[in-house]
Parts: structure tokens; sequence; C-alpha cells
């Protein structure tokens, strides 16, 4: 869009690179707790609860270690879904399905525990709960007083206090509130997630939170929408401990849906807002979700992308979307449906060659993985040392 004279000159001014400018995290998302509930015909409880290692799993422990070892990074998005922690049968809230939780801890304990690194929670439900089978659609907007089958806005606020009560004494542990939020009322939105921070606070855990707003998240239509957009709501949001941050998703293809091969949006130009607002609120922000094929388009605009965060100190963090043990020759985002891999180091095309983890991972963002990162203490707003990765952590 074209911006009015005055916004422009603050959004050159954030494109200058300054020394307070540091990403403390940077790693990749790893998807694959969410697979093996999509159904054709659209059949509410398809592959509920799921078997552990045949229709889902959470990480594979040889790609975390070579992204953490080798690639060093420190930082892993790990994706579930809220009817598997919590069955319909028992409603969301305060009571897990204890084998799923277990097997759940057991990769964010490998990564955080065992590697050394972080590792963000990703109740990957765009807001919604009950039917996953065609997601992102299906579900009940959780606090839709309207619709009597949607949890309440209660229930996702205890759900949270419990999961952070199982992680409040693991300070490298993230907690991010929802995937993609979408088509719902801003005002919802909000109280969803203050819900969520207060029984986080409550029980105790002074974690690192991170907040998602309306629309998908995109920061390229944070100020769209009107009263609905959420540069009006996300502001809004209170927490006593003051370590929230906010959750935004960038993709670069013509209509930001991460589906397209061709990468068109220009990420400077479509952050630019986002990143005014930011600073107008003295908020900090991740990118948990970008990506881009191996065309040449992207390749300048992923380098785009990365170099904007780097120079922006509103940004702190990011995880590209995304690697994950189950994708096999799938493409996770940016193909045009092709069958291209994913970011899961070892992975192959459909033909047999090289992956995105070898034509996009490797050439173009590894290349910004910051040399020093945050290794010690707890995930934070206002970051922490930054080192190279420690040789034992």
């Amino acid at each position: 869009m074209k911006l009015p004279a005055s916004t422009a000159a603050v959004c050159a001014a954030a494109l200058l690179p300054g020394a307070s400018a540091t990403i403390y995290y940077a790693g990749v998302a790893q998807s694959g707790g969410e697979f093996g509930v999509w159904s054709a015909t659209s059949t509410k409880g398809t592959g509920l609860p799921g078997r552990f290692g045949v229709d889902y799993q959470f990480i594979s422990t040889a790609g975390v270690d070579t992204m953490t070892d080798q690639n060093k990074v420190n930082l892993h998005r790990v994706a579930f879904l809220l009817e598997r922690m919590c069955p319909p049968s028992y409603g969301l809230g305060a009571k897990f399905n204890e084998t799923h939780f277990d097997y759940y801890k057991q990769a964010i304990d490998y990564i955080t525990k065992t590697k050394g690194a972080y590792a963000i929670l990703d109740p990957h439900n765009y807001m919604r709960y009950n039917d996953p089978s065609s997601q992102p659609m299906s579900g009940s907007v959780i606090g839709n007083s309207s619709d009597p089958t949607a949890a309440t806005t209660a229930q996702f606020g205890e759900f949270w206090g419990e999961l952070a009560r199982r992680f409040a004494d693991n300070e490298k542990v993230i907690f991010g509130l929802m995937n993609e939020p979408h088509d719902m009322p801003s005002a919802l939105l909000v109280a969803n997630l203050q819900a969520a921070i207060d029984g986080i606070r409550k029980a105790g855990a002074k974690n690192l939170i991170i907040a998602p707003g309306n629309s998908w998240t995109g920061g390229h239509s944070w100020t769209q929408g009107g009263a609905e957009a959420s540069s009006n709501w996300l502001q809004k949001l209170v927490d006593p401990a003051g370590n929230l941050a906010i959750d935004i998703h960038e993709y670069l293809d013509v209509d930001f849906s991460g589906s397209h091969a061709a990468c068109q949006q220009d990420p400077a130009t479509n952050l630019a807002n986002v990143t005014a607002w930011l600073r107008e609120h003295k908020l900090k922000a991740f990118i948990t979700e970008f990506g881009g094929s191996n065309t040449t388009s992207c390749t300048t605009m992923l380098n785009g992308i990365l170099d904007y965060m780097a120079q922006n100190d509103e940004y702190i963090g990011w995880t590209a979307w995304a690697a994950g043990p189950f994708w096999g020759s799938n493409s996770p985002c940016c193909t045009d449906s092709k069958q291209w891999g994913s970011l899961e180091p070892g992975s192959k095309a459909a033909d047999g060659g090289p992956s995105l983890y070898d034509t996009v991972w490797l050439p173009v963002i590894q290349k910004k993985v910051p040399a020093k990162l945050q290794w010690r203490g707890m995930a934070s707003v206002k970051g922490g040392r930054l080192e190279e990765k420690p040789q034992k952590h």
C-alpha cells in the first residue's frame, strides 16, 4: 500500500541498521504434532486421539540434533493439537490426556534440556476447538457464546494455567498462546488471550509469552480491517510479569498464504506499519512463520525479511516454516503444491533430488542465523547474554 508521508518517514528510519537491533532467538518450526486429523469429508473426530509415531509425531531427535548442533539454531516451535491434549470427551481445560502430554513433554525436554535450546509451545488450532478435521476452518471459535458447543474463554484460561504450571520450572519454554486466529471478533480474541495470560501468571509461571493478532496474525494486515484491526486491540493485553511479546506470521507470496512458489511481496514494505505499531507501544515481536521456495525472487525476499528483523530492534526472534518428521517429500509451504521436501534435515524432493532444506535453508536462511544467540537463562523480551553455542549447555 502507499504510505502517508509521516508514516513513510518513520518506516524509512526503521530500516536503518542500529547497534541496538538484536536477534536473540532463531530457528525453525517443528510441524508434525498436528498431523493425522484431516478428513476429506469433514468427518468430526477423524484421527483422534491418533497413534503417536504413526499418525503424528512432534519432532525427529536427529533433525533437532542437526539443526541445533550443526546449524546452531537455539529455537524450535513445536506444534500440537488441543483436541489431543484435551480430548473433546473431557472438554478444553485443566484435564489432560496424560499419555499425550508425556509424549509432548519428552519432545520439549529433548529440545530444552538435552540440547540446551529454547522451545515455543504451539497449540496449532486457529483459536478453535472440538473439530480439527478441516483445519483451519473447522471447529468452534473459543469463547463464542452463541455456539453452545464452543469452549469458553474461561476454559481456555484454565488450559493455559495447567500447561504453564507443568512447564513453569523450565525457563527455556516459551508459551505461544495460539496459532493464527482468524475470522472472529478482535474483542473476543483479546479476551481469550488475556484469560490465558492471567491463567499462566496465576500458575506462577514467569516464562515468556507470545500473543498473536487476528487475521492469521499477518504482519502485513496488522493495521487493516478498520475497528477490527489487530493494531487497535493487541496493545490492550496486560502482563503483570512484563514478559509478553507479539507473535507475527509473514509469507512472501502474492496473497500472503505461503502456498505459491513465487515471492512477490516485499517484506520491508509490508512490515513497515506493524513495526511502527510495535515501536509506538514499546513491544517486541517474533516472526514465527515465514518461508519461501528456491526461486531467485524468494532468495531475495527471504534475505530481505531476515535482514529486516536483524535491523529493527522490535524483532527479537524468528522460526522458519517448517521442518518436521512426517513431511516426507511433501512441502509445508511455498511450492504451488509441488513435492520439494521440507526444511527437515535429510528430507528429499519427490524425484529424489534436494529438498528445501538443501535449496533454501542451507544456502539462504542458515547464513542469517546469528553467530551469537542467547543460550542460557530465561527467555525474555529483554533478551539475555549473547554467545556462540556452548560445547555443553
